[in-house]
């Protein structure tokens, strides 16, 4: 099955036109005759990573299934600022009507995906991975960890239910020296195909987390150093180490040359910059 055309894609394409169009367009309604055939294009106002493609295309084919939309790029391609992305063809009303959704879509993926990119290409010489976070738009998570993939980053969990992440309030409530216990209870509990995640946030609770062999540890809001006196501390412990919190461009390649496996990232989706990109009639 096409990506775009699950139902619980179809779905947050359907919501957002009715969230858009409401009663109906009022405007091309009334000024655009219904027989009237058009050309378009869809346009890259600056260099991006393009991504969601897909979705632009569905969500015409939901509006009219004989709009025409021929991608002339691919999801994951970067391209410059005036490159044509797609041709579309068909009566005006229904690409005009649907023009704002299809375009915030594209926009929002591919501002995710460029972003991304930009991460991942400043970790490359290391075998760190760049990871998204639950830091999402509610209701278009999905889609915002599919434009992380295809900008050659790797999703954390979808969903509570996919594995145990032990953070600061959880342990605030349950209390920091019950950890042991906590643990056991949490392996008693669930699959053993389920990973087990511990936060920490110094080089003490490291070392105390570190007993429990869990299956990842996360750093978070550590400083480089402390993140390098981690990984010589975890030597050959089966715990893979994570680092998250206050992450940018500028030192991101910092914490990836002191040999983490994962950096979580959570500005790849929360505040991300749409790519600027237009719909032209011919």
């Amino acid at each position: 099955m096409n990506y775009f055309r699950k139902p619980e894609i179809k779905d947050i394409i359907k919501i957002a036109l009715r969230e858009d169009i409401g009663k109906g367009d009022i405007t091309t309604t009334t000024f655009i005759p219904k027989d009237k055939y058009v050309e378009a294009i869809i346009l890259a106002k600056e260099d991006c990573v393009i991504c969601g493609l897909g979705t632009a295309a569905e969500v015409f084919k939901i509006q009219d299934k004989n709009i025409k939309f021929k991608p002339r790029v691919s999801d994951g391609q970067k391209i410059k600022k005036g490159k044509i992305i797609a041709y579309i063809s068909g009566r005006a009303q229904s690409i005009l009507t649907a023009e704002r959704v299809a375009l915030n879509f594209l926009s929002l993926l591919s501002g995710v995906a460029t972003k991304t990119k930009a991460f991942v290409d400043k970790v490359k010489p290391y075998r760190t991975k760049i990871m998204d976070t639950r830091k999402t738009i509610p209701g278009l998570r999905e889609l915002e960890k599919y434009a992380v993939r295809i900008g050659g980053g790797y999703n954390h969990r979808m969903r509570l239910d996919e594995m145990v992440l032990v953070k600061d309030n959880h342990l605030k409530v349950m209390g920091y020296g019950l950890w042991v216990m906590g643990f056991k209870r949490i392996r008693d509990k669930i699959s053993s195909k389920i990973k087990i995640e511990f936060e920490v946030k110094t080089l003490k609770e490291f070392k105390e987390a570190l007993k429990l062999r869990p299956d990842i540890i996360m750093l978070d809001n550590m400083k480089v150093g402390d993140i390098k006196k981690a990984v010589l501390l975890r030597k050959a412990a089966v715990s893979k180490i994570e680092v998250s919190g206050n992450v940018n461009l500028n030192n991101v390649r910092k914490i990836a040359k002191t040999g983490v496996d994962m950096i979580s990232v959570g500005a790849l989706t929360h505040s991300v910059k749409a790519t600027d990109i237009s719909l032209e009639i011919l």
